[in-house]
């Protein structure tokens, strides 16, 4: 049977969603199609250009993550140069290190562009701060003249996981040969895409149909959330620049600890993170292979109690708002 997978952002914590890949892998599931934010719109495409979950795990115990915390040695001027580039760029970091790595990651298996890809196979959650919305890559990537099939992977993933004021947000300018609005100053023409989890960190909602007469033919969407709260310390702040640190890890860590409703529980793998943080960038191998188990074993335990049965009858109720009629006990043959 194939599923649609929905994987949330959490920043390193995603190390775990690996996990829940290896996990459908030995239980004989497909993907058909694949959703994600933030670090969850990272294992997305690396799941849709088909790396396999043993794959993932060696890239991800060989990838040493600090790497992505780059920034030009002038700003590395203890609280001056953080608070300078703050101003200048918008974040601590850029993200353009992180960028490169899924390039190449995604290039190697011979995919650059959503085009490379079947349609609809991949979808990003980003945010576009600048008109306050939501965006739904690469689909939505048109608004601002861009054609969907040409678009990065790569860019898309950076924009889901510019968490704001720790990497860039990324700037686009709007293709000139869109109509433009009466008095729109040059300014305008930019705007400003980061984190998807501000707006939308755990997306089930983006494969969902209601209409309860393809039920029985649908592909069922499992999400695959991370559960936990930080590392269970006190935010130390002794400056502006650790006060945003204290900042957006808490937004963050607030949404992996979001209560999923009821109606979403027949369809959502909670995988805890015991403790590990957004942005705890200098994991040790034992917490990457923590984390990877953590979310193998939640997923092997969900599919254990899970029977497509059960997820039709929720998915009526919860998704298309209907009451499913109850089975009719089988008729008794009359002797006569």
């Amino acid at each position: 049977m194939n599923i649609n997978a929905v994987f949330q952002g959490g920043g390193v914590k995603g190390i775990a969603l690996a996990g829940a890949v290896s996990a459908i892998e030995r239980l004989g599931y497909g993907i058909h199609q694949v959703a994600g934010t933030s670090s969850g719109a990272i294992v997305a495409s690396l799941v849709a250009a088909g790396y396999r979950a043993d794959e993932m795990r060696t890239i991800i115990e060989g990838t040493p993550f600090t790497e992505f915390l780059q920034r030009a040695p002038i700003f590395n001027t203890k609280v001056i140069g953080p608070l300078s580039r703050l101003f200048l760029k918008k974040g601590l970091y850029s993200g353009e290190a992180l960028e490169h790595w899924i390039y190449q990651l995604l290039l190697a298996k011979g995919i650059r562009t959503f085009g490379d890809l079947k349609s609809n196979q991949l979808r990003i959650v980003a945010s576009d701060i600048s008109g306050r919305k939501l965006l739904v890559l690469p689909d939505d990537i048109a608004q601002y003249g861009v054609d969907p099939k040409r678009f990065l992977i790569a860019k898309a993933v950076r924009m889901s996981t510019s968490i704001p004021y720790f990497f860039d947000p990324v700037v686009i300018r709007k293709k000139t040969n869109l109509p433009r609005k009466r008095g729109e100053k040059f300014a305008d023409q930019f705007v400003y895409i980061v984190d998807g989890g501000l707006l939308s960190n755990f997306p089930l909602w983006l494969f969902d149909n209601d209409d309860p007469t393809k039920v029985d033919s649908l592909t069922p969407t499992i999400g695959f959330q991370l559960v936990g709260r930080g590392t269970g310390k006190p935010n130390t702040i002794f400056g502006p620049v650790s006060m945003l640190r204290a900042l957006f890890s808490t937004m963050l860590d607030a949404h992996d600890d979001y209560y999923i409703q009821e109606h979403n529980r027949f369809r959502s793998v909670k995988i805890p993170t015991h403790g590990i943080g957004v942005t705890d960038f200098d994991l040790t191998p034992e917490q990457s292979v923590e984390l990877f188990e953590s979310g193998m074993k939640s997923t092997m335990a969900f599919f254990g109690k899970w029977k497509f049965t059960d997820y039709k009858h929720h998915y009526l109720t919860h998704v298309c708002r209907v009451t499913p009629k109850p089975e009719e006990p089988p008729q008794k043959k009359s002797l006569t």
